[in-house]
């Protein structure tokens, strides 16, 4: 008898667990229809959200750590498994060779003014790394969102603006394990042997997206989509989980099995596997809301502001530098105000710094600058979208 009734009690709170989970994808999917009706991106709306219903929030859930957490993992790996797939060795490689610079002006802009005020905070070297980090990289989910959603992902505002981001992915290849390193306390050889084995994998998996697209196309067949659809998943997972064994990013691993992925086979993948993406990404955001609590964000709201607002100015010049010559003398503004946001790879970089003696004070700060970024790139690229449809209206007779 007392087995039946701990079976029924086991079973109402999975019952529950399920209807709980079930309400929470609900309102995400509310939030998503709610973010296109106004013209925003929805990842800030995905973060509110987390914070309303995390620790310290109106209404506070208690749902399972792990499937969060392994839902946001699979959140990281979709997107950026999903980045990978847009682009090919060829098409990187010549926009790399074109714009090289831009590397290079992107990091002194954005990434060193982040640094220098960890070190003002008092976080040393390690704050430093971190937080410069996390100033860096643009969102690529909510940037590749925003180019869909307004219509020009076949530009070459479009175009330009994937090689900064690309450039920027590529360059967190060495620096997440590094930061991995340095957090775990590894000695000067284990960091070593860790970068060098992220660049290795790095190079071997350029090399494959060069060389390996023919034969790819051989051995997977896009006709037979659940055996591609497993096969690609599958080998996105594994490749995730073994870097982490090995000290490597498991969603730098993903990005670099969508990049050996070209062509028909890569093309296939993406329509099939958009909507995971788009499932786990929620989730995934929702996490990082769900573990800090509102009133966490309140003293740490000046500094993101200032972080927000060099953020903007860094990313507009990046834009400018960019698109300047091109015949359409606003198109600069359009490549900036796809660069602002900050968001998956930001949350992420706050996640592995998330054990040290400021983790909890960075990530209160990381959540409260991608809202402020995310929803200033919307906010900036409406402001200009409004402009121009205002000037074509004008000229029509």
């Amino acid at each position: 008898m007392d087995t039946l009734l701990a079976a029924i009690s086991s079973s109402e709170t999975q019952s529950l667990a399920l209807a709980e989970i079930g309400a929470l994808l609900l309102v995400l999917g509310i939030a998503a229809f709610f973010a296109v009706w106004v013209k925003l991106s929805v990842i800030p709306f995905y973060l509110v959200i987390g914070l309303l219903l995390g620790k310290g929030g109106l209404f506070p859930l208690e749902l399972s750590e792990d499937f969060l957490k392994t839902g946001a993992q699979l959140g990281a790996i979709l997107l950026l498994l999903m980045l990978g797939l847009e682009h090919s060795g060829p098409s990187l490689a010549s926009a790399f060779m074109e714009r090289k610079s831009i590397g290079a002006i992107d990091f002194a802009l954005n990434a060193l003014p982040g640094a220098a005020i960890g070190f003002l905070m008092g976080w040393g070297f390690l704050g430093a790394f971190v937080l410069g980090g996390i100033t860096y990289v643009s969102s690529s989910g909510i940037a590749s969102q925003m180019i869909k959603e307004t219509g020009w992902q076949r530009s070459e505002v479009s175009r330009r603006v994937t090689t900064v981001l690309v450039v920027e992915d590529l360059t967190l290849a060495p620096y997440l394990p590094l930061l991995a390193t340095i957090v775990a306390g590894l000695g000067a050889i284990a960091g070593f042997v860790s970068v060098a084995g992220a660049i290795l994998i790095t190079g071997l998996a350029l090399v494959i997206a060069f060389r390996g697209e023919n034969a790819l196309g051989r051995i997977l067949n896009t006709q037979a989509q659940g055996g591609l659809l497993l096969t690609v998943f599958g080998a996105a997972l594994l490749a995730a989980g073994s870097a982490e064994l090995i000290g490597f990013s498991s969603a730098v691993a993903a990005f670099l099995v969508g990049l050996v992925l070209t062509g028909e086979v890569a093309f296939a993948v993406r329509l099939r596997l958009a909507p995971l993406r788009d499932l786990f990404a929620a989730i995934f955001f929702l996490f990082f809301g769900l573990s800090v609590s509102p009133v966490e964000m309140l003293p740490v709201l000046p500094l993101a502001l200032l972080l927000t607002a060099l953020g903007i100015l860094g990313k507009m010049y990046v834009g400018y530098t960019i698109a300047k010559d091109m015949s359409d003398g606003s198109a600069w503004k359009r490549a900036g105000a796809f660069l602002i946001a900050r968001g998956e790879f930001s949350i992420v970089i706050a996640g592995l710094a998330a054990t040290t003696a400021f983790g909890g004070q960075l990530k209160a700060l990381t959540l409260t600058y991608v809202l402020l970024t995310s929803i200033s790139a919307s906010v900036v690229l409406r402001a200009f979208r409004s402009t121009f449809e205002k000037a074509r209206a004008k000229k029509k007779p």
